[in-house]
C-alpha cells in the first residue's frame, strides 16, 4: 500500500476516470472507490440507449463548450486541457474503437455499452485502484491535514485528499457531505427532459421525426432552438425539444412545466414565402387536392394533418382554395402554438443543473476554495451539456483534471 491514501465517493464516469488517473499516475498512491449501489457505472450503461455515448465529434475545445448552458466559460479552460480527441485517444490507446454517427455522436463500434465498462474497470484494477461497492458513506470531517470518511457499516476511512462524484443532487446523493464542508448548494432541477403535449394535431402521429424545426419558448426570447422533433405517444421529444429543455431548465421548471411552445415545422421558410408557395401551386397545379399535391418539404402524415387542423375539406383543390384556409393552413406551419403540462425524462437518463457552485470551485485542480484537498467532478457541479454525448464528456473530463491534481500531476 502506499504512503499517501485517496478517497473517491461514488463510482459514476468521473469518479473511476479520476481513480484511473490519480493511480496511473502515482503508482504509490493508495486510491479507493466507494459506491454505494451494487455496481460502478451504472449511468455509462444506460448512456445512448445501453450503447454509450462516450463523446461527441467536436474536436475544436472552443466549439465544445458551446453545447453547455451551465458551465460554458468555466469549461474553456477544462477543455484546453483534455477534450473530446482526448477521449478518443484515450479508448482508442485501450483498444476501445469508436465510431461517429451522422449527428456527431460517437459511439464504441460494439453498440454496448458494456465494452466501455469493461475497459474502464480493467484500467482501474490494472493501476491498483481499490472498488469497492454496496459501500454508503455516511459523514466525512478534517482530520488534521486529511480526511476521515464514515461508511454505513460503521467503518471509518482515513483519507489524505478526499474526491466527491456521486453525481446530481436530485435525491440527496452528496448533498449533506458538499454542506457538511460549509459548501453551498444551487437546488438541481431537471436538465433534460421531454414535454408533455395533449393536442389533436398530434394524436395517432407518434413516432413521427421532422429533421428540422424551430422550437421556441413563448414569452422567453432566449428560449428558442432548432433541430429535430420527433412524436412520441406524450407529446413532444427528440434532440431539438430536449437542448431546448436543457437551455431553459430553471426557466422551465419555475413554471411547473406548464406553458406554451411555438413550433415552426418550416424553419429555413417565413410564412411570406410558405404563403407564396401555395400561390405558385394554386397557379401551377389549380386542380390538384390540396391534401395530395403539398408545396411544402413537411412528411406526408404531418401535411394530411396540418391540413386537416386548418379546416380544409379533405376534396378541396387548389384554386378552390380559399384566403382563411391558406392563411390558417400558414399558421399551423409556421406558427403552430401547443400547450405543455408536464415533462418526462429522456428515456432513462436524468441530467440535472444545479450542484455545487462553480464559484466555490478552482476548477484548474477540481478543488474547493473552501476546504484544501477536498476535490469534486461531474454532475455534482453545477455544469451539464445538453443531449449527445456532452455530459459524459465533461466528466470525464473533470475526472482527468481532479485525478491529475490529486496525483500531483498538475
Amino acid at each position: 500500500m502506499g504512503d499517501r491514501r485517496v478517497v473517491v465517493v461514488g463510482g459514476g464516469a468521473s469518479g473511476i476516470f479520476a481513480a484511473i488517473r490519480m493511480a496511473e499516475q502515482d503508482p504509490s498512491l493508495a486510491v479507493t472507490v466507494l459506491e454505494k449501489s451494487r455496481d460502478v457505472l451504472q449511468k455509462v450503461g444506460i448512456s445512448g440507449g445501453g450503447r454509450c455515448n462516450v463523446t461527441h465529434d467536436c474536436r475544436d475545445p472552443r466549439q465544445l463548450v458551446r453545447h453547455y448552458p451551465r458551465g460554458e466559460r468555466e469549461l474553456r479552460g477544462m477543455f484546453a486541457r483534455f477534450a473530446a480527441q482526448d477521449t478518443i485517444d484515450w479508448f482508442t490507446d485501450r483498444g476501445i474503437a469508436l465510431k461517429t454517427e451522422d449527428d456527431g455522436r460517437m459511439f464504441p463500434t460494439t453498440d454496448d455499452s458494456a465494452t466501455v465498462i469493461g475497459a474502464l474497470v480493467a484500467a482501474a484494477q490494472a493501476a491498483g485502484v481499490d472498488i469497492q461497492t454496496r459501500r454508503v458513506v455516511r459523514g466525512a470531517e478534517r482530520e488534521g491535514d486529511g480526511f476521515v470518511v464514515h461508511v454505513g457499516d460503521g467503518s471509518r476511512l482515513e483519507s489524505d485528499a478526499l474526491l466527491v462524484t456521486t453525481g446530481g443532487m436530485r435525491g440527496g446523493g452528496g448533498r449533506g457531505l458538499v454542506e457538511s464542508f460549509g459548501h453551498g448548494v444551487l437546488e438541481p432541477v431537471p436538465s433534460l427532459f421531454t414535454f408533455h403535449v395533449d393536442d389533436p394535431r398530434l394524436n395517432d402521429l407518434q413516432g413521427l421525426a421532422v429533421t428540422d424545426v424551430e422550437v421556441r419558448v413563448v414569452g422567453q426570447k432566449k428560449l428558442v432552438n432548432r433541430g429535430p422533433v420527433l412524436v412520441t405517444h406524450w407529446g413532444l421529444s427528440g434532440p431539438g425539444v430536449l437542448k431546448l429543455s436543457a437551455l431553459g431548465a430553471r426557466a422551465l421548471a419555475e413554471t411547473d412545466y406548464s406553458f406554451e411552445l411555438q413550433l415552426n415545422w418550416l424553419p429555413e421558410e417565413r410564412a411570406e414565402t410558405v404563403a407564396s408557395a401555395f400561390a405558385t401551386q394554386r397557379r401551377e397545379h389549380p386542380r390538384k387536392k390540396v391534401l395530395t399535391a403539398s408545396p411544402v418539404s413537411l412528411p406526408r402524415r404531418l401535411w394530411d394533418r396540418l391540413v386537416a387542423v386548418a379546416g380544409i375539406p379533405t376534396d378541396r383543390i387548389w384554386t378552390e382554395l380559399r384566403k382563411d384556409e391558406a392563411r390558417n393552413l400558414v399558421a399551423q406551419i409556421t406558427t403552430a402554438r401547443f400547450k405543455v403540462h408536464g415533462k418526462s425524462l429522456n428515456k432513462d437518463e436524468f441530467v440535472t443543473c444545479g450542484g455545487v457552485p462553480l464559484k466555490e470551485v478552482d476548477l484548474r485542480r477540481m478543488e474547493s476554495r473552501r476546504v484544501p484537498g477536498l476535490h469534486f467532478a461531474g454532475e455534482i457541479l453545477d455544469i451539464d451539456g445538453v443531449t449527445g454525448g456532452f455530459n459524459l464528456q465533461a466528466a470525464w473530463t473533470g475526472g482527468w483534471i481532479a485525478g491529475s491534481a490529486m496525483a500531483g500531476r498538475d
